[in-house]
């Protein structure tokens, strides 16, 4: 798990560098469409009609490049805030994980420990059966006796009266 949330942050860093490509790439195509619509309103101010033809096709080409860019760069912020989220819930899935991981590991090793008790002779207070069994009729003996005490308690009132 650890090692997907790494290639996890690797391919979202990649994913942010190529959207700062393409960010690049639209600012330099707009500036390209720029120029071109440029020179062809200077073709125009002094009349060559050839430039402004070719200034025209070049800027429908770079118009084109530049809406293709921006719907490039809005896919691409869209997968990059997808991974970041799927990221961040992995990282939340590998803390949950950690954290249960060490609880077992803790539970396991105390488990292990009262084996080892066990099997060396000894026992596992609140496991022998014999001993619950005795508290219960001390318990028991206890409760007896408290309610004999009582009885006798009010047998000497009724007595008195």
């Amino acid at each position: 798990m650890r090692e997907a949330v790494i290639e996890a942050k690797v391919a979202v860093q990649e994913m942010r560098e190529a959207l700062a490509r393409t960010q690049g790439e639209l600012v330099l195509e707009r500036q390209r469409l720029a120029d071109a619509e440029r020179r062809g309103r200077l073709a125009t101010e002094i009349q060559d009609q050839e430039t402004v033809t070719v200034a025209e096709r070049f800027a429908v080409k770079h118009r084109e490049r530049a809406q293709v860019l921006e719907r490039k760069l809005a896919a691409q912020q869209e997968e990059v805030a997808l991974a970041e989220r799927d990221l961040v819930e992995m990282q939340a899935q590998l803390k949950s994980a950690e954290k249960d991981r060490s609880t077992m590991e803790g539970e396991r090793s105390t488990e292990r420990a009262w084996r080892e008790v066990q099997s060396a002779g000894g026992t596992r207070p609140g496991m022998d059966l014999q001993d619950e069994l005795l508290k219960s009729q001390m318990d028991r003996a206890a409760r007896e006796a408290a309610a004999q005490e009582q009885l006798e308690a009010l047998k000497k009132k009724m007595r008195k009266d």
